[in-house]
């Protein structure tokens, strides 16, 4: 006898669901189901803030496929992850205590406090991000998560920062790295992508008057003036053609020089009439001599040697600007690197903040500064023009504040020296889909160094020990040897800040060694999850069964970010990758295709969602409405239709078990029973639901999961309903016991038994409620 609950809500039918699962402890014997080993590794969500719908996206993925993989026959490792250290967490416990600026955290609020209040911050977001997972269905081991605050967690990527160490991959360098003037902190080149906007900048160019020569400049473009109080040099390119060209300027005759190709395009835009009166290569150039505009207004100008002269750099293009490139080392990549050839100062006169140390404008912040030397270029007869363009710029990826290049010392890991190898171990891995890899590929070609020193607080201490004395640094490996090497006898509960910070180690010279103040990149924590998530290197069985991993899934952003810092950090400790199969997937979009932000109050909340549509629908849809690769743009109608789709397979789920329960028809019925008595439209109908079985299949393992939602939607909406079930609806009208009766009652059964194993891992409720009244098993998640 079929049972059929008089349920007509998504909502109440969960909710019996929910009940079910927990009377019969059906989730905790989905964890302890056993079968052939299946590493999948959770990319960490950062626990800053609430669930929102792009994070609901990639655990609803991540949950349909470890459901899949569990119907199939394996034993998932379903272990969440939490990335709990770093700016994100930093910027949100600053706004929460009121802080201005970093200096607050040291001086007004104290280290200790501050590290507690990022502690807690963390912990409690994470219980409330879980119960919003939960809450969305996703079944994982709750209990047992990878958090990268723990002090295991934390001591495994030390083993690792000193595999880099061992291997001369790590470094302590000068470099010009993006700089956060409002968090006050290098940035990784990797947590860049992605993260520039369109801004309207100052479009200036400015002529540098050539020494000794009357009336003779050569021209430059930029759009950081604020760079210019900081200029070196003066950069061509040795192979291009350049001209001087006679011009009148504000009814004064001038000679400018710059790129032959450049001049009509650049001053017929300036209205500015020219004659070239002289041709010569970028090379004839160098050495050439000019005087810097803000010598009076930057004292250190007038002590530099080697600067204020025209070099050369391959590095100069022709796409803009005047070929002439001003040339900053102090604040820029290119700037720092062909300055480092001709002997030039990385000059830098900022602070942490972003503001001038010296000069004119000391005290004030760069991009204030702007306006005033602009200004001060027009009063010197110097300006040729300004305007305002709008062009991508670099922003903060937590705190939102436009970034700046700076010249810091800051520890590295020569990720450049292993860029081959990363490229050649990535061949194993396989790209879903399989275009994602070039891109991936096209990324690393481009990375340079990876910067892992924060000047920041909440973070994994940088475990490297400086002799005061001597100057010889140390890297620790493990809390054992920092033990071992400790100055005095030491326990240690809590490898955060500000607890390590008063350890001393001895040198060998006799001096004392102090820990370098930094925390490392958040990056680095996630990208150790492969094996640190294990406990390794502390414990290796798990590693030894496991790694690499099978399994990892996030969004596209992740190509550049966390896929490709654990390649790095991989490669760096284990010499090959540190997953088997990845997968990239889109973001959720609104109607328009603009990012969803509470501020722009476009953001749709996943329990407005859930309250209105269930979880089912919810899960549907989101793996139903766009390719998996591809953005989603969440639309409340189509939502709806997945509400009416499965409403539909609801209405015959009761339609059908309500005849066959007042039949009492058998649902062990078998097709030999039923065989001689099935018509054409029961044999078409058998042929697609085995088809699509088969279809689906086929293409679950490679986790195109739009080719499993849509075929199960065409065939629900229109092979069973408005055939099927039009077809055969007068023949249960048959109050006899008739065998054309029987055999429809089979094939409805049969196709419903068929759509709860398809649908489980996606719609895990109505799945199970289906399929725990029909085929009277314990639950489709355990079949």
């Amino acid at each position: 006898m079929v049972n059929v609950y008089p349920l007509n809500s998504p909502l109440k039918l969960e909710k019996k669901i929910d009940e079910y699962w927990k009377e019969s402890k059906i989730f905790e014997k989905y964890l302890k189901k056993d079968g052939k080993k299946w590493y999948w590794l959770d990319g960490p969500p950062f626990t800053s803030g609430e669930v929102h719908i792009g994070t609901a996206l990639n655990k609803v993925i991540k949950d349909t496929v470890l459901r899949y993989m569990t119907m199939r026959g394996y034993a998932p490792r379903r272990q969440p992850g939490w990335d709990m250290h770093g700016l994100p967490i930093e910027v949100r416990v600053e706004s929460e205590l009121k802080i201005k600026n970093k200096k607050d955290i040291e001086n007004k609020i104290g280290v200790d406090i501050f590290i507690d209040k990022c502690k807690e911050f963390s912990i409690k977001n994470m219980q409330r991000m879980q119960e919003q997972f939960i809450n969305l269905g996703v079944w994982l081991d709750w209990d047992n998560p990878y958090m990268t605050i723990n002090k295991d967690y934390m001591e495994a990527e030390w083993w690792s920062f000193k595999r880099a160490w061992e291997k001369d991959l790590l470094a302590k360098d000068l470099r010009v790295i993006h700089w956060c003037p409002r968090c006050e902190t290098a940035l990784a080149e990797h947590e860049i992508r992605g993260e520039y906007r369109m801004v309207k900048d100052p479009s200036v160019f400015v002529k540098f008057k050539l020494k000794n020569k009357e009336n003779e400049y050569i021209l430059i473009w930029t759009t950081t003036p604020w760079t210019l109080p900081a200029n070196i040099a003066v950069c061509v390119h040795p192979d291009f053609m350049y001209a001087k060209l006679k011009v009148n300027f504000k009814g004064k005759e001038e000679y400018w020089i710059m790129a032959k190709n450049m001049a009509n395009i650049v001053l017929s835009s300036f209205d500015i009439k020219f004659k070239i009166v002289e041709e010569f290569t970028g090379k004839d150039l160098e050495g050439v001599k000019y005087e810097h505009p803000f010598l009076d207004e930057m004292p250190s100008q007038k002590t530099f040697k080697n600067a204020h002269t025209v070099i050369l750099g391959d590095h100069v293009t022709l796409e803009e600007g005047t070929g002439c490139v001003h040339t900053a080392p102090g604040h820029g990549e290119e700037d720092f690197e062909v300055g480092k050839l001709y002997n030039l100062p990385a000059y830098s006169p900022l602070d942490s903040k972003g503001r001038f140390t010296e000069g004119k404008w000391k005290g004030m912040f760069v991009k204030d500064t702007d306006p005033l030397i602009i200004e001060d270029l027009k009063k010197k007869g110097l300006l040729i023009k300004f305007v305002e363009i709008e062009h991508k710029y670099p922003f903060c990826w937590r705190c939102g504040s436009p970034l700046i290049f700076l010249a810091t010392e800051q520890w590295v890991l020569r990720v450049s020296k292993i860029k081959d190898e990363i490229i050649r171990e990535n061949e194993k891995v396989e790209w879903i889909p399989d275009w994602a890899a070039k891109r991936y590929v096209n990324g690393v070609e481009n990375v340079g160094d990876w910067c892992v020193s924060r000047q920041r607080y909440w973070g994994v201490p940088l475990p490297v020990w400086v002799c005061e004395k001597c100057e010889k640094k140390t890297v620790i490996g493990s809390i054992k040897e920092l033990k071992e090497k400790s100055v005095e006898k030491i326990e240690i509960n809590d490898l955060h800040r500000p607890s390590i910070d008063p350890i001393k180690l001895r040198c060998e010279c006799g001096g004392i060694m102090k820990r370098v103040d930094d925390v490392l990149d958040v990056w680095l924590d996630s990208g150790s999850a492969p094996w640190a998530s294990l406990g390794y290197p502390m414990k290796k069985e798990l590693f030894e069964k496991l790694f690499p991993a099978d399994f990892v899934v996030e969004g596209h952003d992740q190509i550049t970010k966390w896929f490709y810092s654990q390649q790095a950090a991989s490669v760096i400790t284990f010499d090959t990758v540190p997953y088997k199969k990845v997968q990239m997937h889109g973001f959720t979009l609104d109607e328009k295709g603009e990012a969803m932000h509470k501020t722009k109050g476009n953001a749709i909340p996943p329990e407005e969602i859930i309250k209105k549509y269930g979880r089912d629908t919810f899960r549907f849809y989101l793996l139903w409405a766009a390719a998996s690769w591809e953005d989603i743009r969440v639309s409340w109608e189509k939502i709806q239709s997945v509400d009416r789709m499965l409403k539909i397979l609801w209405n015959i789920y009761k339609f059908s078990t309500t005849y066959m329960s007042l039949d009492n028809f058998d649902p062990e019925t078998r097709y030999s029973d039923v065989e001689e008595y099935l018509r054409i439209e029961d044999k078409w109908m058998l042929s697609k639901i085995n088809s699509l079985t088969k279809d689906i299949s086929e293409v679950w393992d490679m986790f195109y999961f739009h080719k499993v939602t849509r075929p199960i939607y065409d065939f629900i909406v229109d092979d069973f309903s408005r055939w099927y079930i039009k077809l055969v609806r007068s023949r249960t009208w048959i109050e006899k016991d008739d065998p054309d009766k029987k055999a429809a009652y089979f094939v409805l059964c049969y196709v419903l038994k068929k759509l709860s194993r398809l649908m489980a891992p996606i719609t895990p409720y109505i799945s199970e409620h289906i399929f725990v009244n029909i085929e009277n098993g314990e639950s489709v998640h355990l079949a």
